[in-house]
């Protein structure tokens, strides 16, 4: 496991990560602005309102509680479960904030199926979002990512290259830097016929927490210079 934790990033600088990056603006038609609870500070709130929507995953930052539903030209998605965290992790200079951690439900528009077959062959699924900012608090250039790997309570793993939203947040992150956004994993997923074994086995496979593991810390010549993390999240 570490292994794969500290190769991460070279496999990012050296790959690149995927180009699909949240450049697109949606049509403002049903959304709403995301309301800031008692925790947030203004910059807390202000990240997640000024995000882009993205280009591949349905707008959810109008779903604040259980059971809301939003519809755009992406899909349909609803809200199953919400926490939010505002929560900051230091990994050496760089700091990792939680904003929030959504369970959501998600219907594709048809246009968009097979851009999500690649993880399931499910015409609809749940999956685990989580909003995040990450901050190079030093002069230099760092490389990191926020989220290498990902478990939950019901057993399944994810590695970071099965993220649904591609928004770039891995890699290098200049000296006083800061990224703020997405990454979502599809979770209970079927890759045939399994629907009959998740209509009854859903108790087992209820979402209660992820844990998360970040990469290690690599500076600008692909030196470690600090240990990766991991923080566990629960519903």
């Amino acid at each position: 496991m570490r292994g794969i934790l500290s190769i991460f990033v070279f496999i990012v600088v050296l790959a690149g990560c995927s180009s699909n990056a949240n450049t697109e603006k949606q049509s403002a038609g049903g959304e709403q602005a995301v309301k800031a609870t008692p925790q947030s500070t203004s910059s807390q709130k202000d990240s997640i309102d000024e995000y882009q929507p993205n280009s591949q995953v349905t707008d959810d930052r109008s779903l604040l509680k259980a059971g809301q539903t939003f519809s755009d030209d992406k899909g349909k998605a609803v809200l199953k479960d919400i926490k939010q965290v505002n929560q900051t992790y230091k990994i050496g200079d760089v700091e990792l904030t939680v904003k929030e951690m959504k369970l959501i439900h998600l219907r594709p528009d048809y246009s968009m199926i097979d851009y999500f077959h690649v993880l399931t062959h499910d015409e609809e699924f749940d999956f685990v979002k989580v909003f995040v900012d990450i901050k190079n608090t030093s002069s230099k250039k760092v490389n990191v990512a926020p989220i290498a790997l990902m478990k939950t309570n019901t057993g399944e793993t994810f590695d970071w290259n099965k993220d649904i939203y591609l928004e770039e947040l891995n890699g290098e992150l200049e000296g006083g830097a800061e990224k703020s956004g997405n990454l979502g994993f599809i979770v209970n997923a079927s890759s045939g016929h399994a629907h009959d074994e998740q209509s009854t086995d859903k108790k087992k496979k209820e979402i209660k927490w992820i844990e998360i593991t970040t990469s290690d810390v690599f500076d600008q010549n692909h030196k470690k210079i600090s240990n990766s993390k991991k923080i566990k999240i629960e519903f």
